[in-house]
């Protein structure tokens, strides 16, 4: 049977984002919390480690990195959507490593209007992070929030920017096809999609800062059953949206992907790029 293409999944939807979570978790490039440590005990004051997560969802940053930060910290959580920031606040572990307080706040708004006072005002940030938010970014976003985190003098750590590459295993002649028409859908509208993390890294370092990118890939299979099917699902819907005259060969070629996993003989490595933006030593250029 052909398989009938979805309408796109909402792309934040709570469902998506706890579905991902466990795959995001396993992908973050773990070597760059070492530099990221040393950072922050470098400009510690002995307070508690602020962090600003920005686009923050359901909150799985948090729950991921404030167990591997020393100390006590305080979250502030950045989302436009109000019930992702009711979420993410209910979520928030309350204890760090070795037992460490940890306290949330959250704040609506639009990422696009970051500044500098946003990072200084109340709350001033030790560190900013965002998750798979890069590439749903425009140019001069990317370069507001780099300049707001310089100017802060706080480390931005930026992680799962898609990298614009899938591996799909057994391979398929339509795999890049739809890879090219996936990618051409990202940069829609002016989004920087798969050229994000490159613009991000310029936009940092022309400022004078420290920049390290790292490999965050998810590997996903048989056991990742339900998350590969969203993911799929999404990833061919989108690029016939692209790419409408796709559309009978797609329908044919998720069928097919979609049989395959049903028999445990599919994987696909979907590949995303970490960042580590450390500000300059001699303070913002």
């Amino acid at each position: 049977m052909t398989e009938t293409l979805p309408e796109e999944p909402t792309r934040y939807a709570p469902e998506w984002l706890e579905l991902r979570e466990p795959a995001d978790a396993a992908a973050r490039a773990t070597d760059l919390l070492g530099p990221l440590r040393a950072a922050l005990r470098a400009g510690s004051d002995g307070t508690a480690t602020v962090v600003h997560d920005l686009g923050c969802g359901t909150g799985s940053m948090g729950r991921w990195l404030a167990p591997r930060l020393d100390g006590p910290q305080h979250w502030v959580l950045h989302d436009r959507d109000p019930h992702l920031l009711r979420l993410a606040a209910a979520g928030s572990p309350r204890s760090a490593a070795h037992g460490s307080t940890v306290t949330v706040e959250t704040r609506g708004g639009d990422l696009a209007r970051l500044t500098p006072a946003s990072l200084t005002g109340t709350s001033p940030a030790s560190l900013v992070t965002a998750s798979a938010l890069l590439d749903v970014l425009r140019a001069e976003e990317i370069d507001t929030l780099a300049a707001a985190c310089v100017s802060a003098g706080c480390p931005a750590l930026l992680t799962l920017s898609v990298a614009g590459r899938v591996d799909l295993t057994p391979a398929d002649p339509l795999d890049g096809v739809l890879t090219e028409a996936f990618n051409a859908h990202q940069r829609r509208e002016g989004l920087l999609g798969p050229d994000a993390v490159t613009a991000a890294a310029t936009a940092f370092s022309t400022r004078g800062a420290e920049v390290h990118l790292r490999p965050a890939p998810w590997r996903l299979g048989p056991a990742q059953a339900p998350l590969l099917t969203a993911w799929l699902r999404g990833w061919v819907t989108a690029a016939v949206e692209q790419s409408p005259s796709l559309g009978p060969r797609a329908a044919r070629y998720l069928s097919a992907r979609l049989e395959a996993l049903d028999a445990a003989a599919l994987d696909i490595t979907v590949h995303h790029t970490d960042l580590l933006a450390l500000p300059p030593t001699n303070g913002p250029t």
